[in-house]
């Protein structure tokens, strides 16, 4: 696996770490539990980390060097991905290992794998994760450049195969970026059940030092203009009850000015008592968050899947979600929560107040919020992975005589 850019195992709400991260590292870990050996291959940031970190069974975390050390703008990590490459195959050539297949994560890696790929003679499976297509139709944040949107087509039409998490990406991907439908295949994304579990409201709230009295409206993910968090302050503006509280977590030093932009917009609406941003939060200290709320909001404006709805659901916890990823085919609309056509406060609001207006969950319905997310455990859709990886292997083996081999 490669993750060039990022590090699967940064600062999860971090400029450049999120979903992705969890992604990488839950899947390479149910693969490695099966007995499938995983390397993720990733750029050193930090010197001080060692070349090659244990992550799970079977699974290891290898650094090599891209560029200067320390945090850099992903931009700045495109002109060294052939030095990146080089590494890698002077770590594999010295270690001995011959690779089954490369899984790439983001267009930075699959441009790496792209190299791999040819000197090993190996199948290249590419997951883009947001796709800067798509990103500049929808026209929030920063326009991504010519260079990304050109080598995703180049990926695209020179990858084995193409993974997306929901059928309206891999729409997406044909209408935005001419991919081929049949070189497309959709596995979604999954949750860890055993991390993410119901923790008692009362018990959670107590330990947080939410007020009881209190209704608490919860946000996670990056802080950058595409997560629509600005709508949801907006949104919190028309809610009728004044004991409504926003707690909004992610963010770190890089996205400081978007972070500052909404809280000078909290003030500016007047609601900046309402209203926590609690920064970057571990991700074994979410499901307590999460348990503690009465409602998670995702107001994005685009999400190629959205995680954090399979986290919210399976500590008990309904969401309201703008129509993105795949928010319309995980939550029940009116039982685990809502999917509105779109980010506008008016239609955000009236569905936190709904939800916000009912009484209190009881363990019977947090058991059924939680029993709706079941075929999304990653035991599940690592299942579903090791049979695509199988299919492409055995189709490439077939076009090309090529070996197959002993490490994945």
């Amino acid at each position: 696996m490669l993750s060039a850019h990022s590090c699967p195992m940064g600062r999860l709400g971090a400029k450049d770490t999120g979903g992705m991260s969890v992604y990488i590292l839950e899947l390479a870990r149910e693969l490695g539990k099966r007995g499938h050996l995983v390397d993720i291959y990733t750029r050193l940031h930090d010197p001080s980390d060692g070349q090659i970190i244990e992550v799970g069974e079977n699974v290891r975390l290898i650094h090599l060097r891209a560029g200067e050390d320390g945090e850099i703008h992903k931009l700045a990590v495109y002109p060294h991905l052939p030095g990146f490459a080089c590494h890698l195959e002077d770590f594999r050539k010295d270690s001995g290992i011959r690779y089954d297949l490369i899984h790439s994560h983001y267009w930075l890696s699959a441009w790496a794998g792209r190299f791999l790929q040819v000197w090993w003679d190996v199948p290249h499976l590419t997951m883009f994760h947001t796709v800067g297509a798509i990103k500049n139709a929808i026209g929030i944040g920063e326009e991504e450049p010519e260079l990304r949107i050109k080598t995703e087509r180049c990926i695209i039409e020179n990858s084995q195969r193409i993974i997306v998490a929901t059928e309206r990406e891999k729409g997406d991907l044909v209408r935005h970026c001419g991919a081929s439908p049949d070189g497309i295949s959709v596995i979604p994304c999954g949750v860890n059940t055993e991390l993410f579990q119901p923790v008692d409201r009362e018990v959670a709230r107590r330990e947080l030092g939410f007020a009881g009295d209190e209704k608490h409206v919860l946000f996670v993910g990056r802080i950058e203009p595409l997560k629509g968090v600005d709508r949801l302050l907006r949104a919190m503006t028309r809610l009728n009850d004044p004991k409504v509280r926003l707690w909004i977590i992610g963010g770190d030093e890089r996205s400081r000015q978007e972070g500052e932009r909404l809280q000078n917009l909290s003030v500016g609406l007047n609601i900046q008592e309402q209203v926590n941003f609690l920064g970057l939060v571990r991700q074994s200290e979410l499901p307590q968050f999460y348990s503690a709320a009465d409602v998670c909001v995702i107001p994005s404006h685009y999400e190629s899947f959205g995680l954090v709805v399979l986290e919210s659901l399976a500590c008990g916890t309904p969401v309201v979600a703008a129509d993105v990823g795949g928010a319309r085919s995980i939550i029940r609309q009116g039982k685990t929560g809502y999917v509105v056509s779109g980010n506008a406060p008016y239609l955000l609001a009236p569905k936190i107040e709904r939800i916000l207006s009912r009484r209190q969950p009881n363990a019977e319905s947090i058991n059924s919020m939680r029993a709706s997310i079941a075929r999304y455990s990653w035991s599940n859709i690592a299942t579903a992975m090791v049979a695509e990886y199988r299919a492409v292997i055995e189709a490439y083996s077939a076009q090309h005589a090529g070996v197959v081999s002993s490490r994945t």
